[in-house]
């Protein structure tokens, strides 16, 4: 990354940050969207299944893989710094830290998994999809989480089209995988939904192998030297990461467990209603990847202007990325009113499931808007490490006014399963306007302090 003088060359460093970073965030989704599609042409059971076990990995890997997201912040500040003799270190701590979390959630998973699944009011065959398949994506926990710390490392350089390309090669080991474990191809058994959580997991451990080659072998990553010292376990170094990194996890996890919450909720409906409404949640957190892209940009750009005490750039790059995310939420909500029944077929043939998608999907084109003002926020105030705020906003906003509303208009109105994606995008419009406050405050104060004599 460059210092930059004009509002075009920060468009030009903008888009090279964020279309690899869109484009990786895209082809790694579409393991868990190519996973629901494909599931739901097994069966509507199979999605079912796949839809109950999901929810309950969901936001686990979200928080979880979210502290580790402390990587990105802190190497961009330390390159906009000049401090790179720094860099090494960290990544090591952070993969240390890794796989201590990777191994501490199979332990508590291998406890908790079947008295949280009896808990639920499941058909037996679903109760069964969603153990096994939570069984087969834990053989994938430790390389996820270890590839969460590497691709923060390369993407923190700008180098984002490295990421890109690894993401790229390993979307088709992902979807031949479901092929022949899903339906049973080329003579291999049919496992239905489960075959979705081996697949993906067999896929973590292709995507960790292949960063971890390119960060030996490829330039500029090598000159960094990451393995070429042992470095020893620091608890200072741990602290300074969880310091950081603990408010960015559970703010992940506030707003991605309330989705998860929802869809257990729904495991009062029936099996076309839980089909129905994880279609249309895979498919608006699809477009998801598009905000949140903007945002893992930002933390970068804006990471990289405060390292350098540069604050109006800083400035300058949030809402340069702020303005693209809303305008590209209009585009996509516009678009999902013309192709409706379209994107709804993607999921089911069941004609049932196929019109209650439909339904659903007109209340995803609100969750679009609130999250293109919300989640690159989000991404600005990571890139100036202040983390604690939209940490207590997410708990306010998802928890104390998103699920409660969502509750009682769900069982006090005729609204049904309906109320519960109200009370959604409530809770997210919430939380859109006060994190834009605390922009605002943030912003002017760090300009004010730089600018004072």
């Amino acid at each position: 990354m460059n210092e930059t003088f004009s509002t075009k060359e920060k468009w030009r460093q903008f888009l090279v940050v964020l279309l690899p970073i869109l484009i990786s965030q895209l082809a790694l989704f579409s393991m868990t969207f190519f996973d629901t599609i494909m599931s739901g042409h097994a069966s509507p059971v199979d999605l079912a299944g796949v839809a109950i076990g999901a929810s309950l990995w969901a936001p686990v890997q979200a928080g979880l893989t979210g502290i580790l997201m402390a990587v990105t912040p802190m190497v961009a500040q330390m390159i906009g710094a000049n401090r790179r003799e720094r860099v090494p270190f960290t990544v090591i701590q952070a993969l240390y830290v890794a796989v201590a979390i990777a191994v501490a959630v199979i332990i508590v998973g291998a406890l908790v998994l079947n008295p949280v699944l009896q808990l639920m009011d499941l058909e037996p065959t679903v109760h069964q999809i969603a153990r096994d398949f939570l069984h087969a994506i834990a053989i994938g926990i430790i390389p996820l989480f270890l590839y969460t710390v590497i691709r923060c490392f390369i993407d923190a350089l700008g180098e984002t089209r490295v990421t890109m390309v690894i993401t790229l090669f390993s979307l088709p080991i992902n979807v031949f995988l479901n092929y022949v474990l899903i339906f049973g191809n080329l003579g291999f058994p049919r496992l239905g939904g489960v075959g979705a959580g081996y697949a993906s997991a067999i896929t973590y451990w292709c995507i960790l192998l292949i960063s971890l080659f390119v960060v030996q072998r490829v330039h500029p990553f090598v000159e960094y030297g990451l393995f070429a010292k042992l470095y020893r376990i620091s608890l200072s170094a741990w602290k300074e990461l969880l310091k950081l990194g603990l408010p960015i996890g559970f703010s992940i996890f506030f707003e991605v467990s309330i989705f998860a919450a929802v869809t257990l909720f729904m495991s009062e409906y029936s099996t076309v209603t839980i089909a129905a409404h994880q279609a249309a949640m895979n498919f608006a957190s699809f477009i998801y990847m598009v905000p949140l892209s903007i945002s893992m940009a930002l933390t970068i750009l804006v990471g990289f202007e405060v390292g350098a005490n540069r604050f109006r750039d800083a400035r300058q790059y949030s809402y340069l990325g702020i303005g693209v995310a809303v305008v590209l939420a209009l585009l996509f909500g516009v678009m999902l009113l013309v192709f409706n029944e379209q994107v709804a077929g993607f999921y089911t043939t069941d004609e049932g499931v196929l019109r209650l998608t439909q339904h659903f999907l007109m209340y995803s084109i609100l969750f679009l808007i609130s999250d293109a003002v919300a989640a690159p926020i989000q991404g600005v105030l990571r890139g100036y490490k202040d983390v604690t705020v939209t940490f207590v906003v997410a708990l306010i906003s998802y928890w104390v006014i998103g699920l409660p509303l969502g509750y009682a208009l769900a069982q006090l109105t005729p609204l049904a399963a309906f109320g519960y994606w109200i009370g959604l995008i409530t809770g997210l419009a919430a939380g859109a306007v006060f994190l834009f406050g605390r922009l605002l405050k943030l912003q002017n104060k760090m300009i004010r302090l730089h600018d004072s004599p």
